[in-house]
């Protein structure tokens, strides 16, 4: 799975979990690499590296918007496409990532309109279970956040449900349905990153 056309976008993937073992963690390391033979720049970071504090109204208004979330901010302003991938807590995501996209919305410089880091890139959204469901719900809530702060996000997603079974020895997903699934995402994402203004 090749990229096309002359111009290949920069992908940055972004777990939304920091647990040590993390399916999430797992499953963004295997997307990482599936990019990387489809010769695109990718990039995987951590959260952890921009920690945040609960946004707060009051705290942005005496303090201003924390360094890190201006970071991060442009962490993503600097690559094409932007992949999360989430683990599902009680039917929707995680605080460390609802808190970073709630900061990152609050970035804004002096020549920006509010909210442009998410207008002008290309978003996916995976996440991984061990249940059954693949983390679906949580997806649905994703979904509905990053298109309320103006993102495009594409159709094609990935729930990868029974995560701690879905690998074979090489660390590649086993499941035919899950790698078809990891595939039309992937190529999706490079073709619309690819075709942003």
């Amino acid at each position: 799975m090749r990229s096309t056309g002359l111009f290949a976008p920069k992908i940055l993937i972004i777990p939304g979990s920091l647990r040590t073992g993390s399916q999430n963690a797992r499953l963004a390391a295997v997307i990482a690499k599936e990019f990387i033979l489809a010769d695109v720049e990718v990039t995987r970071i951590s959260l952890g590296d921009f920690p945040l504090p609960i946004y707060d109204a009051d705290l942005q208004e005496n303090a201003g918007v924390p360094a890190s979330a201006v970071n991060l901010k442009q962490m993503i302003a600097a690559h094409h496409g932007v992949l999360l991938v989430t683990p599902e807590y009680n039917a929707s995501l995680p605080p460390l990532l609802k808190n970073a996209i709630d900061w990152i919305s609050r970035v804004q410089s002096p020549h920006e309109a509010r909210g442009q880091v998410f207008h002008e890139r290309a978003f996916a959204i995976a996440s991984a279970s061990t249940g059954r469901f693949g983390g679906a719900r949580c997806l649905a809530q994703l979904r509905l956040i990053l298109t309320a702060c103006g993102a495009m996000v594409i159709p094609n997603q990935l729930a990868l449900s029974f995560a701690g079974d879905a690998y074979d020895d090489m660390e590649r997903l086993k499941r035919s349905a899950d790698a078809d699934a990891l595939k039309k995402m992937i190529r999706q994402l490079i073709t619309v990153a690819g075709n942003m203004p």
